[in-house]
């Protein structure tokens, strides 16, 4: 098990009499890589800014090791914050950036070189010393940004959002320099997001959060914010993606068709009209549940054909390049289908399901908002909002 590094213990914020973070509750380990996952508002930059000493919590205490660190001033204390804009100084050269945070502890200039140019080895930039912040590329100036974090030797790491001004192609390459970064240092990052590829792509752990409130947590094995009781609970990274706990994770991480369910009994679910073996229990009998079947995982099958467990028509097909995204109105429930097999507009077809693509989640506040596709969700709505301001920039 990691030894804890930083403790959130009941943590309170509002901001202009609006709750932000309610009883939060978070540890995180020595060494760790944490990503705080979540839709705009949700209060994950607050965690990030609390832990950084910029935001004094209304209630509850924070812990660097062993010592409470409310009343310590953001100078003090051992992490260091790379921000969305990288905030790099303009009129410094690359190398000038990152000496400034130690210059400013009176390092001797002979130890700065020797960070400096430790530093450009790490994030690739070497031979760039000299050169004007201005002259670099997005990708570059972060590199220069993370050096500049780095340099000053903090032993938490605070990133948010750094990734979001990149085009697609060089934030992937960063997620995996990142990562690397990370690794060869050894000391905790935790990262904030809203880009739920980026953070299962890269972080040990994963804090999905809703409305000021952790709404599942993925950890490895040993992790301690958490013991591992059931299939809706904890595991890995992937599995919240996976396993969700309730229809918010679902709909946040990926796509889901989310319908209301009933749980016969241990293992047999009613959804949809038909009776399904399940991997699931511990619900009781007749209990009222949410059912959660991944795109993918719904194989095409002729209609009324003996595979088909559910029957529906074709409402629309979208080629994605890698897969066909297919519309499915079942009783006036539109299922996403995510696959190779193509159809048209109008066909009539069946779906087919294995035990293994069924997931009960207990009924939530959350349950019957979200997982139709009759209408475009929050999240895809925001998504293209975004994709117009990127195109307008």
């Amino acid at each position: 098990m990691l030894k804890p590094i930083i403790t959130l213990k009941d943590i309170a914020v509002s901001f202009d009499g609006e709750q932000v973070l309610k009883n939060f509750n978070l540890t995180i380990g020595d060494g760790e890589f944490v990503t705080l996952l979540g839709p705009s508002g949700c209060g994950k930059t607050t965690v990030l800014r609390t832990i950084g000493g910029f935001v004094t919590p209304d209630s509850g205490d924070v812990f660097f090791g062993d010592e409470k660190i409310n009343n310590v001033p953001p100078h003090k204390r051992a992490v260091n914050t790379i921000f969305q804009k990288y905030a790099l100084f303009p009129h410094l050269n690359v190398y000038e950036n990152i000496a400034f945070g130690m210059r400013l502890k009176g390092k001797k200039e002979d130890e700065i070189q020797k960070t400096v140019t430790e530093m450009l080895h790490m994030v690739n930039l070497n031979g760039m010393a000299h050169r004007g912040v201005g002259q670099l590329s997005g990708g570059q100036q972060q590199r220069v940004a993370i050096a500049r974090a780095l340099a000053n030797e903090p032993k938490v790491l605070l990133l948010d959002e750094p990734l979001s001004a990149l085009d697609l192609k060089l934030r992937k390459d960063m997620q995996n320099e990142l990562k690397k970064i990370q690794q060869a240092i050894g000391i905790t990052f935790i990262f904030v997001t809203h880009d739920q590829e980026e953070a299962l792509s890269m972080s040990d752990t994963v804090v999905v959060m809703d409305k000021g409130e952790i709404q599942q947590i993925g950890s490895p094995p040993g992790n301690f914010n958490e013991p591992k009781k059931s299939r809706q609970q904890i595991g890995s990274p992937i599995d919240i993606y996976n396993e969700p706990k309730n229809a918010f994770v679902a709909d946040f991480i990926g796509e889901s068709n989310i319908l209301d369910g009933t749980m016969i009994e241990d293992y047999l679910v009613e959804v949809a009209g038909q009776r399904f073996k399940s991997l699931d229990s511990g619900f009781g009998k007749m209990a009222p549940v949410d059912v959660v079947i991944r795109p993918e995982d719904i194989d095409i099958v002729p209609t009324g054909s003996a595979a088909a467990h559910i029957n529906g028509v074709v409402t629309s097909v979208t080629f994605k390049g890698v897969h066909y995204e297919i519309i499915v109105d079942v009783d006036g429930f539109k299922w996403m289908i995510q696959t190779t097999d193509s159809a048209n507009v109008g066909d009539k077809i069946g779906l087919a399901l294995t035990p293994d693509d069924i997931h009960v989640m207990a009924k939530s506040v959350y349950s019957g908002t979200m997982g139709d596709y009759s209408t475009f969700s929050d999240e895809m709505e925001e998504a293209l909002q975004e994709e117009g301001s990127e195109h307008e920039d």
